[in-house]
């Protein structure tokens, strides 16, 4: 069955199985004594019952060992294993004396064959290369009983001895590959949850980044549109009223535009919402004639001119929207009283743009260093602007006309569009 898609929910049984041994493990870890002790204990317990009860004489090569021997051999022999897995290498090497020493006296006690669990260890966690003087260690022993005591061939007793560490080596080995490959893939878990975490960061980073931009341009044109149709009122107020009635409806209409602008953005935010919401405002092409019409009642005359037909997919109609939206909110909060615009599109062959948009503003220094500033700032004004532009490989230039016009000019070029 394929890995991949065996989406399977693991037994309760094996769940809990699983937990169980991973608690163990770090149980064992933080307090390795606690299961070191009794392990030894019971092989000392064993060492000692085959010295105390005679069961060593069962194959014994000379039965005349003194038994403060027998006593130090088996404790050498067995005490050893406390370091099997902090010091498997010097746990063995500890009972190679004891080891040659009971193989010179054919005393033959069953506790040499503890070195096979020293073996093990050392296969688990040392390199594989210690088992070389690891099986010499254990071999020498097996030698020199055959040659001092010489029963049995010494193929039989070398062959069974050399089988016995392959075997014990091997599972070491087995335990660690699998060992190993449990961390390999804990540590892979890990990384990849750290990864989602540090992606769904830089999303939610990029998502705070445009919903600013989108805050930005909606409440940055529509309170420039406000405040210039609130000044228009007030000096139509004493002149013309009806002028000033006018002024009053273009701004219910344009904070009304706003408000509704908003409440789209916001809904995105609104969890409960996000089926029923639209995921973000998207104004187009077909919204210009609208925006035009506001800068216009808010005091700025501005005129357009198009060539080619409009093709744009709807990102790049926002694009070319929000920098039209901007340059004339620019337009109206620096471009002075009697300021004029011009807009000039230029659509060509796949979604490729050009926009030109320029004003007759005074031509100030304090204008001109008003809006050169935005650049530099951490605002959203021309940085916006040009993130927006550098999704779709663009450019996007503003600064002053040059002498002797007057005013501001911003261009934007979206090259064609990538094939997928």
């Amino acid at each position: 069955m394929d890995p991949v898609t065996d989406n399977r929910a693991p037994e309760p049984l094996t769940e809990y199985a699983q937990r169980l041994a991973h608690r163990v493990r770090a149980f064992d870890r933080r307090r390795p004594l606690l299961w070191d002790l009794p392990f030894t204990g019971f092989w000392v317990t064993a060492a000692l019952i085959d010295y105390t009860g005679g069961g060593w004489r069962n194959n014994a090569h000379q039965l005349d060992v003194p038994g403060w021997l027998l006593l130090t051999l088996s404790l050498g022999l067995s005490v050893p294993l406390l370091r099997r897995r902090t010091h498997p290498g010097a746990a063995l090497a500890t009972t190679a004396p004891f080891a040659l020493l009971n193989a010179w006296t054919g005393a033959a006690l069953q506790a040499a064959l503890l070195q096979l669990v020293l073996v093990y260890h050392l296969a688990l966690r040392r390199p594989l290369r210690d088992l070389w003087w690891a099986t010499a260690l254990v071999i020498g022993p097996v030698l020199l009983s055959a040659f001092r005591h010489g029963e049995g061939t010494w193929d039989q007793q070398i062959g069974s001895h050399l089988m016995s560490i392959t075997v014990a080596a091997l599972i070491g080995v087995t335990v660690r590959t699998r060992r190993d490959y449990t961390e390999a893939l804990e540590d892979r878990a890990r990384r990849l949850e750290t990864e989602r975490d540090q992606q769904a960061q830089l999303a939610t980073a990029a998502e705070r980044a445009r919903i600013a931009r989108e805050m930005h341009d909606i409440i940055g044109h529509n309170l420039s549109v406000i405040t210039g149709l609130a000044d228009g009122g007030r000096y139509a107020a004493a002149k013309s009223p009806d002028r000033a009635a006018q002024a009053l409806d273009a701004i219910a209409t344009t904070s009304r535009q706003a408000l509704t602008e908003l409440r789209r953005l916001l809904d995105v935010l609104r969890e409960e919402e996000r089926q029923q919401a639209d995921l973000t405002p998207q104004p187009g092409l077909t919204d210009l004639a609208p925006l035009l019409d506001g800068v216009r009642s808010a005091g700025l005359p501005v005129s357009t001119t198009t060539h080619g037909s409009p093709s744009l997919p709807p990102g790049r109609q926002l694009t070319v929207y929000r920098v039209i939206q901007e340059a004339l909110t620019n337009t109206l909060k620096h471009g002075g009283p009697d300021a004029t615009a011009h807009i000039e599109l230029s659509y060509e062959e796949k979604a490729a743009v050009t926009v030109t948009i320029t004003d007759t503003g005074n031509g100030s220094s304090t204008e001109g260093t008003s809006r050169t500033s935005r650049t530099s700032r951490s605002g959203r004004g021309l940085p916006g602007m040009r993130e927006r532009t550098a999704l779709y490989g663009g450019t996007l230039e503003a600064g002053p006309r040059p002498h002797p016009e007057q005013g501001w000019r911003v261009r934007l070029r979206l090259p064609e569009e990538s094939p997928q």
